[in-house]
């Protein structure tokens, strides 16, 4: 039951393709000018800048800092509460925030 004839639904690859003209005869890809729509991201120049830089030091400071505080960090009774949740979380939270921050650019 997916022919045209019966009025259900067919599906038509071709009406999906980027270069395929929609129903008004006008290319989708094509841009109006009015700058509604952002960049495509293929189009932007990205480079590896200063916020680059921070998120490679933020990587370190997660990889190597935090793990070795850990590691050096002798838990005591009330230690392992500190050595075992704040140290991890800590660096994972600056991660997670640097890593947005780096990649969503004005």
């Amino acid at each position: 039951m997916t022919s045209s004839d019966d009025g259900g639904y067919v599906h038509d690859p071709a009406a999906f393709d980027a270069g395929a003209d929609d129903e008004q005869g006008t290319d989708p890809s094509a841009d109006d000018g009015d700058g509604s729509d952002p960049p495509h991201p293929a189009t932007v120049d990205r480079e590896f800048d200063w916020r680059g830089w921070i998120l490679v030091g933020v990587l370190v400071f997660a990889f190597l800092v935090a793990p070795t505080a850990i590691y050096l960090v002798p838990p005591g009774a009330e230690g392992y509460r500190f050595a075992l949740l704040i140290l991890p979380l800590a660096p994972a939270i600056l991660l997670a925030i640097t890593a947005v921050w780096a990649t969503t650019r004005p």
